[in-house]
């Protein structure tokens, strides 16, 4: 029940109703209840609304899935986890959206069929969960709630279904030897002839845990290509690393891109897109005088 207080104003008072934020003030007689307002619940993983600028303009949606040089249905989810990392998730229902709207398969523009949408909707979620690994998991989880508040229940995988990435199989039946080598070969391919040296480095750090940690990763998150080739992974970790101003790790992931098969104009073409999603939302290159600000404090890395 909402918590009441009376007040008495004498029978003078004008009659009002008076609707604030956060309390209702309605006459009763010659008292006044002051009721509190049940609050809004948010579904899980929701953010409260804000009222931020809009970054995705049909202008920019336009421009970043038409980019010359961009792989076939990487946009979509290159914007995704781009928006996730910049913590603007309220912005991800306009990709996905738009992405569902005209099939990339028929030059009429016809709506996609219902295992192309579903197919779309899978490697938007498995590039948000596997950017877990790059912009944190909170944000991650953000940006999944997002997505499924405006993606249709037959474009959803739930728990009591077949998994299509597998990966619980991978954490509760499959020997973790078997998971943690494939990751090996996974980082190893990602990192070519420099790999034992990154991977040393991580081990030296102060804290073994931190390669320790970097192992899991590759292993149970990152090298799971059930739904995303190596190559299309790479194109995950980019865009996550691009707005955070990493240029170390982005480097390593540039190059990683190519040894995942990736061509110097498609790298280039994603690196693209993700820094206009960044420039379109404020970030900009921070001047050498400026200490602090939302933007990238030398040059973005690049080939």
């Amino acid at each position: 029940m909402p918590h009441a207080v009376h007040i008495s104003l004498g029978s003078g008072f004008a009659t009002s109703l008076v609707d604030a934020a956060t309390s209702r003030l309605t006459r009763q007689d010659t008292s006044f209840v002051i009721t509190d307002r049940p609050k809004t619940q948010l579904p899980p993983g929701a953010m409260p609304p804000m009222n931020l600028p809009p970054i995705l303009t049909p202008t920019l949606i336009k421009r970043i899935s038409s980019q010359p040089n961009l792989p076939a249905n990487v946009w979509y989810y290159v914007a995704g986890v781009t928006l996730s990392s910049i913590n603007r998730p309220d912005e991800i229902a306009k990709v996905f959206q738009h992405a569902i709207e005209k099939s990339v398969n028929d030059p009429s523009g016809a709506a996609p069929s219902h295992t192309e949408s579903l197919q779309i909707a899978r490697r938007m979620r498995e590039a948000l969960v596997k950017s877990g690994a790059i912009v944190g998991l909170p944000k991650s989880i953000n940006a999944l709630f997002a997505l499924k508040s405006v993606t249709p229940a037959d474009l959803l995988d739930e728990p009591a279904g077949d998994s299509p990435t597998s990966r619980a199989s991978d954490v509760y039946t499959t020997p973790s030897a078997k998971i943690l080598k494939r990751g090996q070969r996974f980082f190893e391919q990602v990192y070519g002839k420099v790999s034992k040296k990154v991977m040393g480095q991580m081990d030296n750090s102060g804290t073994e845990d931190l390669g320790v940690t970097a192992r899991l990763m590759y292993g149970y998150l990152l090298s799971n290509t059930d739904i995303l080739s190596p190559v299309e992974t790479s194109w995950v970790l980019m865009a996550g690393l691009i707005p955070q101003d990493v240029n170390p790790q982005l480097k390593g992931h540039l190059r990683g891109a190519l040894n995942n098969g990736a061509t110097s104009e498609q790298v280039l073409a994603v690196r693209e897109i993700v820094i206009a999603i960044c420039e379109a939302s404020g970030m900009k290159r921070l001047d050498e005088d400026i200490v602090q600000g939302y933007g990238w404090r030398g040059d973005i890395a690049t080939l």
